[in-house]
């Protein structure tokens, strides 16, 4: 007799924190008002990190080369969190609190099946971009942290992840920001220093040619 071997069952997200969650989306429900702004922040609030990001690659054009190779790692970065995020949803499978508690309050549309819910994906670019941006600029770098906070929170209050989603899109995003940025921005500075003397100056120093 042969037996199949155990099969990995998928994280059952609403036996963690599913009570939270419902209080989240209960108070969407009373907050009418609130929808439209958090949904939309939810959506498109991304850009606003490639904004920081942009006013942060500005600055250090004055700021030297170690500063800038920071900026320029953390697209990298962001795009590396971003797939380390993905193969952890592979990994649990977690399916999305709108499956588990469907009679819960939503804003955002149910995603389809294989659009798994553990980590949040928005809440680990938008820490990766707040983590870098602070290893660029403390000023710019806090500013994306509360930006972060209202995108993880966003995303439980449009019905989209459960608040554990969240937090661990947090970690990761911060995690593996900070080892790219601050591990390649040591490599990335003399190749910097180098396109920083010729015809890529102005895009790179402040320094008049």
């Amino acid at each position: 007799m042969t037996t199949s071997p155990p099969t990995v069952q998928a994280l059952d997200g609403a036996s963690i924190d599913g009570g939270l969650y419902t209080d989240v989306t209960d108070f969407a429900r009373h907050t009418h008002w609130l929808n439209g702004p958090v949904a939309a922040f939810s959506t498109f609030g991304i850009g606003l990190f490639a904004v920081l990001l942009l006013a942060a690659w500005w600055r250090a054009r004055r700021q030297g080369s170690t500063v800038m190779a920071a900026v320029l790692t953390t697209p990298f970065a962001v795009v590396i969190a971003y797939v380390v995020n993905s193969g952890i949803k592979s990994l649990f499978e977690e399916p999305r609190p709108c499956r588990a508690l469907p009679h819960d309050f939503l804003i955002e549309a149910c995603p389809p099946l294989d659009d798994y819910a553990f980590p949040s994906n928005h809440t680990t670019v938008a820490f990766a971009f707040a983590a870098a941006l602070l290893v660029v600029d403390r000023r710019l770098g806090a500013v994306g942290l509360l930006a972060a906070i209202a995108m993880g929170a966003s995303r439980v209050y449009v019905g989209a992840h459960y608040p554990h989603d969240v937090a661990v899109g947090a970690l990761v995003g911060t995690a593996v920001s900070l080892v790219v940025v601050l591990a390649a921005r040591r490599v990335a500075v003399p190749l910097v220093k180098r396109l920083g003397d010729g015809a890529l100056r102005p895009l790179l120093t402040g320094r008049a040619s």
